[in-house]
């Protein structure tokens, strides 16, 4: 039984993003074969996080990844990723406290989306400090351009304050209604 449902699940691997309908069939066939496969249970919470964007359905399915196995590596990012999407920052940041004692796990990727969790709470000072533990855990020279893009989008946040945004968009908002209106005046 093992192999059909491995044919399954590699039949929606190849046909996911692009071939939803197709991925979806190989899934569920998949999953009647062995509701516990780890590698079908997690692509079909991709498919309903990433692609669907149902959060909250995404991460039932990526609980009961963890579930069968904790300390599953495929699993850790797109589960973090679905949580920060449904804005469960602190969950989030329990699972990647978690994460980062799990051995083999993609220490600078875990620091990046503890960063990111931060940057989402607008705590940009230790967004930025995270990032410095992501560069150091980085093996990668893509990888580390990339947490230099995110420094920069993050420091250009930081000086960003929240009431003068509302503020601005008060100050539009009223000179719109006084044009809109103006005959009234």
């Amino acid at each position: 039984m093992g192999t059909l449902t491995n044919n399954y699940v590699y039949t929606a691997l190849d046909a996911y993003p692009f071939e939803l309908e197709k991925c979806m069939e190989a899934l569920n066939y998949a999953l009647s074969y062995n509701d516990k496969d780890e590698m079908a249970l997690s692509l079909m919470g991709r498919v309903y996080a990433e692609v669907l964007t149902n959060y909250s359905e995404g991460i039932f399915y990526y609980k009961l990844v963890l579930a069968e196995n904790i300390n599953n590596l495929e699993v850790q990012p797109h589960y973090i990723n679905a949580l920060i999407w449904n804005e469960n920052f602190e969950e989030a940041e329990e699972f990647i406290k978690y994460a980062l004692t799990v051995k083999g796990s993609d220490k600078a990727m875990l620091y990046l989306k503890r960063a990111n969790v931060l940057e989402h709470t607008k705590e940009y000072a230790k967004a930025l400090d995270v990032l410095k533990q992501a560069h150091i855990n980085a093996f990668n020279n893509d990888f580390i351009e990339f947490i230099n893009s995110e420094k920069e989008r993050i420091k250009a946040k930081r000086f960003i304050k929240d009431d003068s945004i509302k503020e601005k968009e008060k100050v539009v908002s009223e000179e719109k209604t006084k044009k809109r209106f103006s005959f009234l005046f």
